[in-house]
C-alpha cells in the first residue's frame, strides 16, 4: 500500500458522502496537495456547485463534519478550506507502516495498466551509414525508458529495431565504395560506421553537386536494392551489416536492448507491399495519378492544402512511406507474417535475446513480435507521414489509439560543448547534419564524458583502483547521458551542455546518483542491515513524513508516465525524491544518537529512499553506484 492508498480511501468516501447526501454523480479529483494544505486535497465542492446551487465554501464544510463522523484509517483530520477545497490530513503512523513496508518488496512501484497485454515499442531505426550521433541518442533513450515504464506497468512490451538498408543513404554509400572507388577498409583502425558517416557518406554527396551524372548511378542503385539476389543488394547487405554492429554496440554500452531487428529490405522482398498495396487499392486509400508532377504515380490524397503524398513513384519504386505502411501493419498483425527469424550473430548485454527477421529458411523457431497497440518514437519532422500511417491503421484496424507517434524535437551541443569536441560554430548552439558531416557522433560524446567523471572520481576516492574508478565513470557518463534526453519535455529542443550535465547541483544524474551514495554511505557506516521491523511512530519530523511521502508517490508517478508516454515524469519524480532526501540528511540526524530505536526507524527510512531511488532510476536506464 502506497500514499496512493489514502487517496482511494477518501475518494470511496467522498462517494458515499454524496450518495448520502443524494448529491449527483460527478466525477472530481482526489490529489496529494501542496504544501500548507494538508497531504491530499479534493475539488469535489467545486464541481457540486453547479448542481445544487451552493457555494463551494458551504458544500466543503458539509462534506468535512460529515466525513470527520465516518470510519477512515489512513485520515486523521479533515478541514474546509475557504477556498472551498476539502483538505484531508494523514494518519502518518499508519501510512509510515504502509509505504516502508512496501518499499522493501518487489514490486513496489509497478501498477496494473497493461493487464498483460502486448505494445510494440520501435525506436531506434537509424540508417545503417553512419554512426549515431547525439540526437539519434534522443529516440534511444526516450525508446528504452517508454519500454521500461511501460513493463513497470505491467504491458508485454516488444521492442523493435528498423534497419532501413535499402534508403537513398545506403544507396549513397554504394555510390561511394563502387563507383569512386573509396576504399571498404577504414583508415587507422576507425570504427567502420563512423569512417562510413564521416568519409564515404560525405564524400560521396560532395560529389554529386561536382557530377550530376551520379544522380542517376545512384537511382539505378536504389532501383538495384529493391531485388534481393542482384550483387549490389548483396553487396548493400554486406556494408550495412557491419555499420549496424557497431551502432548496436553504441547503444549497449547505453544499455539499451531489443528483441527483434527488422530490416527494410526483406519488408519489399518479402511480398508484404503487394498484399498491403491491394487492400489499400481496394479500400480506395489511395490513388493513381494520370496528370501533373505526379503523373503515373500512387499517391494518398492530402487532407485540406496538404499536398499529395506519393507512395509508388513513376518508375515503380516505392517511396519511404510505401514502406513503412506494410511495417506498420505487420507490427499489429493484420498481415500474415512472411518472415523467419534467427538470433543475431552478437550477444546483448542481459536476458533479452536478440532475434532478427529472415527471408532464408531458418531452424530456429517462429517468433511473434506484433502487438495489440504500436507505439513508435520518431522525431517531430515526419510527423505529417506518421499521422498517415496512424489514419490508415487506425481505419484498418477499426479503432484508434492502435498506433502512436511519440514525436520529440531535435538535439543541439552549446557553444562550448562544441568546442570540446572539436566541433566549430559561430552561433550559440550547433544545429548537426549528417549529410554535410556535421554532426557529433554519440561515442565520442561518451568518451569525453568518461574522460571528466574519470578524472574527477580519481580525485574524490585516491584508494580506489583503476577497474572500480572506470566503471563508476562508466555509470555516471551513461547516467548523464540518458538523464539529459529524458529530463526535457518531448516537444523541446534540447541543447546539450558538458559542463552542466556534470554538476552535482541542480536538475542532473550526478546530483541523484551522488545522492544515493550518500545513503549507501550512511547504511554502511551504521554497520546494521536495515529492516522493517522498527516502531514507524517515531517518524514524526516533517522532513521524514516528507521523505515518506514522495517515497509513497512512486506508483502514481509510473501511472501517470505510463499513461501519458512521459518519461520526463519519472525524471522528476527521481529529482524530488533526491531533493527530500538531501532536506532530510540536512535536518535530521540519523546516526549516533541516543535513542537506538529511533536511529533504526531512520534507518529503515533511509534504506527505503535507497531502494526507490534505484529503482526510479531504474526505470531511465541509470544504475547508481554506492560509490561517487
Amino acid at each position: 500500500m502506497t500514499f496512493k492508498s489514502i487517496i482511494e480511501e477518501i475518494e470511496n468516501n467522498l462517494l458515499k458522502i454524496t450518495s448520502d447526501f443524494g448529491f449527483p454523480e460527478i466525477e472530481f479529483s482526489v490529489e496529494p496537495s501542496k504544501t500548507g494544505f494538508g497531504d491530499v486535497s479534493s475539488n469535489i465542492s467545486f464541481l457540486l456547485t453547479k448542481k445544487i446551487k451552493q457555494s463551494p465554501q458551504e458544500i466543503s464544510k458539509s462534506i468535512a463534519e460529515k466525513y470527520s463522523k465516518l470510519n477512515h484509517t489512513l485520515v486523521s483530520k479533515v478541514e474546509h478550506h475557504p477556498s472551498g477545497y476539502v483538505n484531508f490530513f494523514a494518519n502518518w503512523e499508519r501510512l509510515n507502516q504502509l509505504i516502508l513496508s512496501e518499499s522493501y518488496l518487489d514490486e513496489f512501484g509497478s501498477v496494473d495498466l497493461g493487464k498483460d497485454t502486448t505494445v510494440v515499442v520501435e525506436h531506434t531505426s537509424v540508417n545503417p551509414n553512419k554512426a549515431l550521433h547525439i540526437g539519434h541518442i534522443r529516440n534511444i533513450i526516450i525508446g528504452d525508458t517508454i519500454s521500461r515504464i511501460l513493463e513497470k506497468s505491467n504491458y508485454k512490451v516488444n521492442i523493435l529495431n528498423y534497419i532501413d538498408d535499402s534508403g537513398l543513404q545506403v544507396a549513397d554509400l554504394l555510390v561511394g565504395f563502387k563507383h569512386l572507388n573509396m576504399s571498404e577498409e577504414p583508415p587507422n583502425g576507425k570504427k567502420f560506421d563512423h569512417y562510413c558517416g564521416d568519409d564515404v557518406y560525405v564524400k560521396t554527396t560532395e560529389q554529386y553537386e561536382k557530377d550530376p551524372f551520379l544522380e542517376s548511378i545512384r537511382k539505378d542503385v536504389l532501383k538495384e536494392l529493391e531485388d534481393g539476389t542482384s550483387e549490389t543488394a548483396r553487396f548493400a547487405d554486406e556494408i550495412t551489416s557491419k555499420v549496424l554492429e557497431n551502432q548496436l554496440e553504441t547503444c549497449w554500452n547505453l544499455d539499451v536492448t531489443y528483441d527483434c531487428l527488422n530490416f527494410e529490405s526483406q519488408i519489399i522482398r518479402s511480398g508484404l507491399w503487394n498484399k498491403i498495396f491491394e487492400k489499400l487499392r481496394d479500400l480506395k486509400l489511395i490513388e493513381f495519378e494520370t496528370e501533373g508532377k505526379n503523373s503515373n504515380c500512387w499517391v494518398i490524397r492530402g487532407e485540406g492544402k496538404e499536398e499529395d503524398k506519393v507512395i509508388v513513384r513513376s518508375n515503380g519504386t516505392a517511396t519511404y512511406i510505401a514502406k513503412d505502411i506494410p511495417y506498420a501493419a505487420w507490427k499489429l498483425g493484420l498481415l500474415e507474417d512472411t518472415f523467419n527469424y534467427k538470433k543475431y550473430k552478437k550477444t546483448q548485454p542481459g536476458d533479452r535475446i536478440l532475434w532478427q527477421t529472415t527471408l532464408d529458411n531458418s531452424s530456429e523457431p517462429r517468433q511473434n513480435f506484433s502487438g495489440d497497440q504500436v507505439i513508435t518514437v520518431i522525431d517531430s519532422r515526419q510527423a505529417r507521414l506518421q499521422k498517415i500511417i496512424t489514419t490508415l491503421m487506425e481505419k484498418f484496424k477499426s479503432k484508434s489509439d492502435t498506433y502512436v507517434h511519440l514525436g520529440y524535437e531535435s538535439v543541439t551541443l552549446s557553444h562550448e560543448t562544441a568546442k570540446n569536441l572539436g566541433f566549430e560554430t559561430d552561433g550559440k548552439q550547433a544545429q548537426m547534419s549528417g549529410r554535410k558531416g556535421l554532426y557529433v557522433n554519440a561515442d565520442s560524446v561518451y568518451d569525453l564524458l568518461k574522460n571528466k567523471t574519470t578524472e574527477e572520481t580519481a580525485k574524490r576516492n585516491p584508494e580506489m583502483n583503476a577497474s572500480e574508478i572506470e566503471k563508476i565513470a562508466h555509470l555516471l557518463s551513461v547516467g548523464i547521458l540518458r538523464y539529459e534526453m529524458i529530463k526535457q519535455d518531448l516537444d523541446k529542443i534540447i541543447t546539450f551542455d558538458l559542463t552542466k550535465s556534470l554538476s552535482l547541483e541542480g536538475d542532473t544524474a550526478p546530483y541523484i546518483q551522488y545522492t544515493h551514495a550518500r545513503a549507501a554511505r550512511i547504511i554502511e557506516k551504521s554497520g546494521q542491515e536495515p529492516s522493517i521491523d522498527v516502531d514507524f511512530s517515531l517518524l514524526t519530523n516533517p522532513n521524514e513524513i516528507a521523505l515518506v511521502k514522495t517515497i509513497g508517490m512512486f506508483d502514481i508517478n509510473v501511472r501517470d508516465a505510463s499513461r501519458n508516454l512521459s518519461p520526463k515524469v519519472i525524471s522528476r519524480y527521481c529529482h524530488d525524491l533526491a531533493v527530500a532526501f538531501n532536506t532530510f540528511y540536512e535536518k535530521v540526524k540519523v546516526l549516533d544518537i541516543e535513542d537506538k530505536s529511533l536511529e533504526k526507524s531512520r534507518l529503515c527510512l533511509v534504506k527505503s529512499f535507497k531502494i526507490t531511488i534505484e529503482r526510479s532510476l531504474g526505470l531511465l536506464g541509470i544504475i547508481a553506484p554506492d560509490r561517487m
